[in-house]
């Protein structure tokens, strides 16, 4: 089988090539990409190439398949998974296997295993460690944004609380209780609200900040005060930036009382140390956007840990747990993620997206792998349909949805989408 993938070679060396894939061994599985989205993991592990922790170093001899959020269906299954198995099976995957004791992950550690491809073959640890799941939803791109929302659905069951007296942790937040999103309108801050909000277990107050006025309208209009409230969460939005003393301004709205549970959604040292002085006695700070810099410091209040019993976790990534949650809420209608996206591409344009991923502004950047296309925002969409009848068809369709992308437009783009011609 002949796949087309983006491999990388090295430091931002990345290639989009087309070469055969081996016959799959017994237990293998061979498998169709049908949508891969940009990940800022993409980001770091292309800047560092070999030295990253999940990537061989031999890459310029042996280049490993990028992308790891990604959707697609099984083609031909190995004999040792044919009982669990079938052609035709929409699926996803868990990248973060652990298998053995190693960091090896599809996107980062295989010649054949990633999603930015067109074809490519599942080893047997995917399979042996249960990270093979099947996504019986109708849209590719849901089953993509799959993995990205584990990682959510994990930080929300990484937080912890204890009782006076007791050294049991009790997992989850502060079911009532107030919760703070900071940085919190990017894609992942917005998945943030969404499952806070539409989960069982919901706290009484979540406010969510953010300095882009623009990107804070958003978030509101995408989650509404309204939508929260029918949840019994009270929904804030509040622009940091317009506020003299923002930490007085998030106590007030706590009524006096802080945070039971705070979310830190951007690598940023002021944020970290405005998330440590709004915690509630016995506060959960979750630092969970990882920094390229490995000297990343901020300061924390030694005396709240000692007398306040407050706390802090970070985490990386969703287990599988997670992502079957996240699936099922999905299936389900009770998760909408799709304001995380905010661009759409093809194959071609994944070494450019990559690389230069923190400066292009929004949300993630979905690529539809078979298809030629150029990284084009939605919100562009209108604009570039003045000459391409392709996005003017685009345009009417988002817009006929919010703006956002949805399953309808998929459809169009798999059925009307050129093709790579080779």
């Amino acid at each position: 089988m002949k796949t087309r993938a983006v491999r990388l070679y090295g430091k931002n060396d990345l290639r989009i090539e087309e070469f055969e894939l081996p016959p799959i061994k017994d237990d293998e599985i061979l498998a169709c990409v049908v949508t891969n989205s940009v990940c800022m993991s993409d980001h770091k592990a292309a800047a560092q190439g070999p030295d990253h922790k999940r990537i061989p170093k031999d890459i310029d001899k042996n280049p490993i398949m990028l992308g790891h959020e990604l959707c697609g269906e099984i083609k031909e299954v190995g004999a040792k998974w044919a009982h669990k198995f079938k052609p035709g099976q929409r699926f996803t995957i868990q990248p973060a296997l652990n298998y053995k004791g190693t960091l090896d992950a599809p996107g980062y550690s295989y010649m054949y295993t990633g999603g930015d491809a067109t074809y490519m073959i599942l080893p047997n640890e995917v399979m042996e460690l249960d990270c093979l799941l099947t996504y019986d939803g109708e849209a590719y791109f849901m089953g993509s944004l799959a993995e990205p929302v584990s990682c959510i659905v994990g930080t929300y069951h990484a937080m912890y609380h204890t009782k006076g007296g007791s050294y049991v942790h009790d997992m989850g937040i502060v079911e009532g209780g107030n919760v703070a999103i900071l940085a919190g309108v990017g894609p992942m801050g917005l998945g943030a609200i969404d499952y806070g909000i539409h989960r069982d277990r919901r706290p009484k107050l979540m406010v969510v900040t953010d300095i882009d006025s623009a990107r804070l309208e958003r978030a509101a209009d995408l989650y509404s005060v309204e939508e929260a409230a029918k949840y019994g969460v009270k929904l804030v939005y509040l622009n940091t930036k317009e506020c003299g003393d923002p930490i007085a301004k998030m106590m007030e709205l706590s009524g006096g009382e802080g945070y039971n549970d705070v979310f830190v959604m951007a690598p940023v040292r002021a944020l970290v140390e405005q998330a440590d002085a709004i915690l509630s006695k016995d506060g959960c700070l979750n630092f969970f956007a990882g920094p390229e810099r490995t000297d990343f410091k901020a300061e924390l209040n030694f005396y709240n840990v000692h007398y306040g019993s407050t706390h802090i976790v970070g985490t990386s990534g969703g287990n599988t747990d997670d992502l079957r949650e996240s699936i099922e809420m999905m299936e389900k209608g009770l998760l909408n993620p799709s304001g995380m996206i905010t661009h759409i591409g093809g194959l071609n344009a994944v070494p450019e997206t990559v690389i230069n991923l923190p400066s292009i502004p929004g949300g993630k950047k979905l690529i539809y792998t078979h298809y030629e296309l150029p990284l084009t925002a939605i919100a562009d969409f209108a604009e570039v349909g003045k000459k391409e009848p392709f996005f003017a068809a685009l345009a009417e369709i988002v817009e006929r949805h919010k703006g956002l992308w949805n399953l309808e437009a998929e459809k169009y783009l798999l059925a009307n989408a050129p093709k790579h011609n080779g």
